[in-house]
């Protein structure tokens, strides 16, 4: 039997339905707009509004706020992937006379670099760019808070140099680049820097009174990089799609797991919430699923993008209003909903077409001191190193051509891990950053440091 992407489930939809309508009234949102997408497509869109029969659609844009860093982002990400830089180049080599030049390229995506968190007054996000037409005028004189690398510190600023960085490497305006580079090959054309018809305006609902009042929408300037983008649940769907399984037009998979993989040193009250941050991508922890994706919010606006690697769903939730509803705990609701009423179907069981029989001979039980592991081969040619326990260091590793592998996760992240053979072949043990993995716990037959005791194994009265 085969299964298909089918839609929702009619008890499915109308959960969502009910979620966003709970989440519009109870937040006193003007409009809120949501998708779901699950299996690499949009599955469903919702909107509720207070104007009776005008309710938004996906074609509709909205301000996305700061998700508008997780495209800078990966601009930043195709630079390094084409060489043209390297994340742990401070910024001064490619982008000089800044003032912020210590932190690197790493850290300023990871928000680790120790810049402010905002521009010097007036607030930015509701005056115009122009009273900051220079890098100096929105780093200020004195850019850093922090000492670059030490803690997480979101840093407005931080993103508005990435964007200069881009400009000056790729020799073209952060819009064009984004266009030419991003938006066009995923077909995002509803994602802009300006607002285009049909779009919503952004309102400030009064905290003690159901009335309203208008938000300006002022072009940010040299802040666009990190906060400036429109766009409408529809392409923030395919974004979302796109930042779960990559594209190779756009990025790899392998980096996009990358941009997704905490790289800043964790606040004690981050680790408490679940809550990290990569390099552009924030990552929560929430109703036991890790939940990846980006928060935004400008006067007038609140937005969120999530989605689950595991469960294979994301949500994008949008409003127009300063405040009010809880766009991430809306959309995470969005993911559970989906997740849990209608369960990810796995592929069919296959063997693998072809493997070598020097990597099968690795598989199996394997011993780290007296601690037992099992190596396994998964059918995309990794090779998985855990505990059996389930409790301790395990890891994906990616081979090579020389027959070694390289870890991809936790403590082992990085490190190499290859196969030591005897003069006739055979695999002695497992070399895997120094440690001695054998077949048997400390076996007398191979190269075990510090040597086994000749009397082996023995019970406690014969010590």
């Amino acid at each position: 039997m085969t299964t298909s992407q089918e839609e929702l489930l009619p008890a499915t939809r109308r959960a969502l339905v009910h979620r966003i309508a709970v989440a519009q009234a109870e937040g006193r949102a003007p409009s809120l707009v949501a998708a779901v997408v699950r299996g690499g497509r949009a599955v469903w869109h919702g909107s509720r509004t207070s104007v009776d029969g005008h309710g938004p659609d996906e074609n509709v844009q909205y301000r996305i706020g700061s998700i508008t860093k997780t495209f800078t982002a990966v601009l930043v990400l195709r630079l390094r992937d084409e060489g043209l830089l390297d994340l742990g180049d401070p910024l001064e080599k490619h982008l000089p006379d800044t003032g912020a030049g210590e932190a690197t390229i790493a850290q300023l995506l990871a928000h680790s670099s120790g810049l402010a968190a905002e521009s010097p007054a007036p607030w930015w996000e509701r005056t115009s760019g122009a009273l900051r037409p220079e890098l100096a005028d929105v780093l200020g004189e004195q850019p850093f808070l922090h000492p670059s690398g030490r803690r997480f510190h979101y840093s407005n600023p931080g993103y508005t140099v990435l964007g200069a960085l881009v400009e000056k490497v790729r020799g073209a305006h952060w819009e064009d680049v984004l266009r030419r580079e991003v938006l066009e090959p995923l077909g995002l054309s509803r994602t802009t820097t300006r607002p285009q018809a049909p779009h919503a305006g952004g309102w400030a609902v009064h905290p003690w009174a159901d009335v309203m009042l208008p938000e300006p929408a002022e072009d940010l300037g040299r802040m666009a990089p990190a906060g400036q983008l429109w766009s409408t649940t529809g392409d923030l769907a395919r974004f979302a799609a796109f930042l779960a399984r990559g594209d190779e037009r756009v990025l790899s998979a392998d980096t996009l797991r990358e941009m997704r993989t905490p790289a800043a040193p964790h606040e004690t009250a981050d680790v408490a919430s679940g809550y990290a941050y990569g390099l552009g991508l924030e990552t929560r922890h929430q109703d036991g699923r890790t939940l990846v994706g980006h928060t935004g919010s400008l006067p007038g606006f609140l937005a969120c993008l999530t989605f689950s690697v595991d469960d294979d769903v994301a949500a994008v939730v949008l409003a127009n209003c300063t405040s009010g509803p809880l766009p991430f705990t809306i959309a995470a609701d969005l993911v559970r909903i989906v997740a849990e009423a209608e369960p990810r179907i796995p592929e069919p069981w296959r063997p693998t077409p072809d493997v070598d029989p020097a990597m099968l001979e690795l598989a199996g039980p394997w011993y780290w001191g007296t601690h037992a592991f099992a190596l396994r081969l998964t059918a995309d040619g990794m090779a998985v190193l855990e505990p059996l326990s389930g409790k301790g260091r395990g890891s994906r590793f990616r081979p090579h051509e020389d027959g070694t592998w390289t870890g991809l996760e936790g403590y082992y992240a990085g490190e190499r891990l290859k196969a030591v053979r005897r003069p006739d072949g055979t695999v002695d043990h497992l070399d895997l950053g120094s440690f001695v993995f054998t077949r048997q716990p400390y076996d007398e037959g191979a190269a075990v440091p510090g040597g086994v005791d000749p009397e082996g194994w023995r019970g406690i009265g014969t010590a």
